[in-house]
């Protein structure tokens, strides 16, 4: 394709229309009944009124005995009332016994509630005397009673049409005794994912390659809207292939998922294989997810999802979940509050969140990172919106089911915190990472997204940490002194290359504002004052200085794949890589916490395991503690 035939996006309609053409699209929808117990994943084909009352009858809500209340009110611990036990009633047995004034009858747990009476005393306030009872403690009419139809009534509905059944729904349906259920036959929906550059999962990673992320997750996603996903190859940028593809996913099935070449580069090429059909759409106002396309192919719904799988996934949940289902809204959504001032753009937007302890937290990634896919779930900001404020309610889409977050580390990661969590596991089994280095974990605690920053950051004086507390404005704040981690050049396994003398190799740099970059700087401006030159002309003779990578696994990665020679990094990622390793100095790898956190639970087991004997013990390699492990540094 020539540069001048690549697509333009020259009118964006709003996602408001992109909808209401979804909506007018149309897949027959047959109707079956299937057995209860073969239900999971299936989506209701109509509303389903409850024939009978839950429970049926009033029923004890605990091991005691029915009374009459009014017999009960003048009880007292130290005079107790003396009513007369008829008998006793079982869970499940047929109710053959009539209560009368100054009389009890025992009953068991969820057992029939006998005529006459009107309140239940638990056994705990009962002293059994033969065949009568003392009663310690009174009781008010219906106390410890579960009457009848307080949980369902009987014409009541309990689930409506369009729900996916999972073992909740299903567990609803046993209680109001459905045997079969009317469910829509599966839709049929054939997963393509395209592009040069993607690999199956399980093959080696070629240099230039990525795994293929969407046929996995959006195959997941169809499954969790109740159709069945039908795979197809991956499929290379190749006009004929992937419309050839195409037309046997739509012999095949009754809707067609791609994702990747949606867009306007000269790659890009499933939007002429949409202009052949109907092509209802190409380009929304959304963000992400833009070049997102909607069509008709023989007679079939045709979406193009964005290739960045987070885009993707996201998109399908706005646009295509609802269609599956043959809903209007997603089912897997729910209110929370925001728990920080979110500002947007003139665009519908798409902003993946995190909740922890019930309050929305966004995840300040972009949309082609692949961790932003472990966030919670997402929420909508209409175009017409600038600021959400924090306290505000917003509605979050959930990327599957919603998991309680006991604690949420942002910032420089390590894997002496793998050990860290995995420690406190049994104590605090909901915890989130999030890698944004140390600079985006300072932010972090500052907006207090975060309860934990693991940060390394090396002033020019020498000093680590303590600050760029101030710099970044932070107060209220506690640095907890972590633990010492080996900095060293990093090259090929044989090649032993001195920082002095770099002349004829390849060097790559860490990114400015990393704590490895100053240490970096600080070592060569050594070697510059021994030289005698200026720091500014020794740096120009070394090849590769410009060259930055974010992250100490992007320099061994490098350096792997030979685009360079010699980096610095952490020992840890050098032996994880089977590269060599020589080490130039310790650099201090801490903890930022919101001092008013610190005797939460959660925050209180990991500072207790950070000074354990455990941690201690499995300290990986290039980590140690040292004398000020575990020391706290107050910022008011």
């Amino acid at each position: 394709m020539r540069v001048d035939e690549r697509k333009e996006f020259r009118t964006l309609i709003s996602v408001k229309r992109a909808q209401q053409i979804i909506r007018g699209l149309d897949v027959p929808r047959s109707v079956e009944r299937v057995p209860l117990h073969l239900s999971l994943g299936r989506i209701l084909a109509q509303d389903v009124i409850s024939a009978i009352d839950v429970p049926a009858f009033d029923r004890a809500a605990m091991d005691g005995f029915a009374v009459i209340a009014q017999d009960t009110y003048a009880a007292r611990e130290d005079d107790p009332v003396h009513l007369r036990c008829r008998g006793t009633i079982s869970a499940g047995a047929p109710l053959d016994l009539t209560l009368s004034p100054g009389e009890a009858i025992e009953v068991a747990t969820g057992a029939m509630m006998p005529t006459g009476a009107d309140a239940e005393v638990m056994v705990e306030h009962v002293e059994v005397r033969k065949r009568a009872i003392e009663v310690r403690r009174p009781v008010g009419v219906h106390e410890n009673v579960i009457s009848a139809g307080s949980d369902v009534m009987a014409g009541e509905l309990v689930l409506r049409k369009g729900v996916v059944l999972t073992e909740r729904e299903i567990g609803a349906l046993a209680t109001i005794g459905c045997a079969k259920i009317a469910v829509f036959k599966q839709l049929r929906a054939g997963v393509i994912s395209t592009g040069d550059e993607i690999t199956a999962p399980g093959h080696t990673l070629l240099p230039g390659k990525i795994y293929d992320v969407n046929t996995y997750s959006i195959g997941a996603a169809i499954k969790a809207s109740g159709a069945e996903p039908v795979y197809y190859d991956i499929l290379p940028d190749d006009l004929a292939l992937i419309e050839r593809t195409i037309e046997r996913a739509t012999s095949e099935c009754d809707v067609i998922i791609s994702s990747g070449s949606t867009s306007a580069g000269r790659g890009d090429v499933v939007y002429r294989i949409a202009e052949q059909g109907t092509l209802l759409a190409h380009g929304i106002n959304i963000k992400p997810g833009k070049p997102f396309i909607i069509a008709e192919l023989q007679g079939k719904p045709f979406f193009g999802l964005p290739g960045y799988p987070v885009s993707a996934l996201m998109t399908y949940y706005v646009f295509v979940d609802p269609f599956i289902r043959g809903a209007t809204l997603p089912a897997r959504t729910l209110s929370a509050k925001l728990a920080i001032e979110v500002h947007s753009e003139a665009r519908f937007q798409l902003l993946p969140v995190n909740l922890v302890r019930g309050q929305v937290y966004p995840v300040e990634k972009s949309s082609d990172a692949i961790t932003t896919l472990l966030s919670d779930g997402f929420i909508k900001i209409p175009e017409h919106v600038r600021i959400l404020e924090e306290g505000e309610t917003v509605q979050v889409t959930l990327f599957g089911e919603a998991e309680p977050t006991d604690l949420m580390f942002i910032g420089s990661h390590d894997i002496g915190v793998d050990v860290l969590l995995r420690i406190i596991s049994a104590s605090t089994p909901h915890t989130k990472v999030i890698n944004v280095g140390s600079q985006g974990g300072l932010t972090a605690v500052r907006k207090r997204i975060a309860d934990i920053a693991g940060i390394h950051l090396l002033s020019e004086s020498g000093e680590y940490n303590t600050p760029f507390l101030h710099q970044y404005g932070l107060h209220r704040v506690t640095l907890v002194k972590g633990y010492l981690r080996e900095q060293g050049l990093i090259t090929r396994k044989g090649e032993h290359i001195s920082l002095d003398n770099l002349t004829g190799k390849r060097f790559i740099n860490r990114n400015r504002g990393s704590g490895t970059r100053v240490l970096t700087d600080i070592e060569l401006e050594k070697i510059a004052m021994k030289r005698g030159v200026p720091f500014s002309e020794l740096i120009q003779s070394i090849k590769g200085y410009a060259t930055e990578a974010r992250t100490h696994s992007a320099v061994a990665a490098a350096i792997k794949l030979r685009k360079a020679d010699v980096g610095i990094g952490i020992r840890s990622v050098a032996e994880l890589n089977g590269l060599e390793f020589q080490r130039i100095a310790d650099e201090e790898y801490d903890f930022l916490i919101p001092s008013d956190r610190l005797t939460e639970a959660p925050i209180a087991a990991f500072l207790w395991a950070l000074k354990s004997d455990k941690f201690a013990e499995a300290l990986p390699p290039g980590v140690h503690l040292y004398e000020r492990t575990g020391e706290q540094i107050t910022v008011d």
